[in-house]
């Protein structure tokens, strides 16, 4: 690779660097809804240059993370309850049923993928790194729908993913019940080696009610 092409690839890893934590930031509730962000506040704090920051604050303002405020920043925006429990009714309609396609089907190489980033979940909860929480967490999701081999299907969720807001999550670290829902990954893996469909479509959509429940700050009927 040229000294040019590196320099560009590695502006752009730093761009995405930045716009992951930011996210993951925003999404766990470590900012929450309302907070006014500045390129030059950011800048000082990721102790890089403004051009990265202002990019990847322009990526999520375009992802409806932000919203720019005249001669202010950017204002992270809030996703009401009504805009929740739609998502997650959309992803209790594509997830759920799926676990009874991919109970029983999983290799070997695929189980141990799961079983480890169930641990990193756990980990990360544990010590309150919502970034690598959230990564893993989709990353884990993901995997389980790419075995239906319905790419769609896997894009779609990730979307419904990205829109999501978690915003419970921070206050929640310390707590017995993030480590509950947190634990409920590996019993699915469990669930879908033993091959049990139904018990894992119930134990999924019980996992994706969390959105709108615990893991914004709300309680669960």
């Amino acid at each position: 690779m040229t000294g040019v092409m590196a320099t560009l690839a590695s502006a752009e890893s730093l761009r995405e660097q930045i716009e992951a934590q930011l996210s993951s930031r925003i999404i766990s509730g470590e900012i929450p809804p309302g907070q006014v962000l500045t390129v030059p506040t950011l800048a000082g704090e990721f102790g890089v240059s403004a051009t990265p920051v202002r990019e990847a604050i322009l990526n999520l303002a375009r992802r409806g993370f932000l919203r720019p405020i005249r001669n202010r920043g950017f204002e992270v925006t809030e996703v009401s309850p009504e805009e929740l429990r739609e998502l997650s009714d959309v992803r209790m309609l594509l997830e759920a049923p799926t676990m009874v396609t991919v109970a029983g089907t999983l290799d070997d190489e695929t189980v141990t993928e799961l079983r480890a980033l169930a641990d990193r979940i756990v980990e990360a909860g544990q010590e309150g790194r919502f970034d690598e929480y959230l990564t893993a967490d989709t990353a884990f999701h993901l995997r389980i729908l790419e075995c239906t081999g319905n790419r769609k299907l896997v894009e779609l969720v990730r979307e419904l993913r990205q829109q999501t807001r978690l915003v419970g999550l921070a206050h929640l670290a310390e707590t017995d019940t993030l480590m509950s829902t947190a634990l409920e990954h590996a019993e699915l893996v469990d669930l879908l080696v033993a091959g049990d469909g139904a018990a894992a479509e119930a134990l999924m959509r019980r996992h994706i009610r969390h959105v709108g429940g615990i893991w914004s700050g709300r309680d669960e009927d």
